[in-house]
């Protein structure tokens, strides 16, 4: 009975060992030695894959309009601006004000891009192995807690400038004057342009992570060797 215990032992040891291999067998050559230093930097390719697939397709006509993922909706203070207008049938001025929010966001993802291209660039990884073990958006998550204010800084005068271009600015102010000029409500004043900005930056962050997950999950989508090689790691 000892000598088929220990038998049965040893069958599942070889057994285990042979799908290991096989397992090790089908990774891109390289895969086990990889450096932290190379996990970093397939790290940074998938978050400019992001820029370049994801991003992109922010800064078209709707980028941010017709994309539920994204899109900018009123801030609280203004929901009832929104009802209020409507209710007096202003309901075409309501709706243009939320469009031009979003042209806004559009315009300035476009002018901004190089912005985020460089932030991914100078990124430092410091557990590039624990990141690429780790959630499906964690590279992106990383980007934004590293970058997300300072990146505001620089944001926020290019959204200013974009609300002025795409007439946000005239738009909003026709718009809280009619609201602020009906009888019983209380005026308001709301800051757009940092609304906006932030928004806008939750956008950008939201869309390279569906391009890391995409990475992660579809074999197909790593496009180099690095990709390869790096996110089999994770498989």
């Amino acid at each position: 009975m000892l000598r088929q215990f220990i038998g049965f032992i040893l069958i599942l040891n070889i057994t285990a060992c042979a799908e290991l291999q096989e397992v090790v067998n089908q990774l891109p050559e390289g895969t086990t030695s990889i450096s932290n230093t190379e996990i970093a930097a397939g790290l940074r390719e998938a978050l400019d894959y992001g820029i370049d697939k994801q991003v992109t397709k922010l800064t078209q006509t709707d980028g941010f309009y017709k994309n539920d993922l994204v899109k900018i909706l009123l801030p609280e203070e203004l929901q009832k601006v929104d009802k209020a207008l409507r209710d007096i049938g202003l309901g075409s001025l309501a709706d243009e004000g939320l469009k031009v929010l979003n042209r806004a966001a559009e315009d300035a993802v476009g002018t901004a891009t190089p912005i985020f291209v460089n932030a991914v660039k100078d990124i430092t990884f410091s557990d590039a192995k624990g990141i690429l073990l780790g959630a499906d958006d964690a590279a992106t998550r990383y980007l934004a807690g590293k970058t997300e204010s300072s990146l505001y800084s620089e944001f926020h005068p290019i959204i200013n400038s974009s609300f002025q271009k795409v007439g946000a600015d005239q738009i909003w102010s026709n718009l809280i004057n009619k609201y602020n000029s009906i009888p019983f409500t209380t005026n308001v004043n709301p800051n757009l342009t940092d609304y906006v900005t932030e928004e806008a930056l939750k956008g950008v962050y939201k869309m390279i992570a569906v391009e890391e997950k995409d990475i992660r999950t579809k074999y197909s989508s790593r496009t180099t060797n690095l990709l390869k090689q790096v996110f089999a790691l994770q498989d």
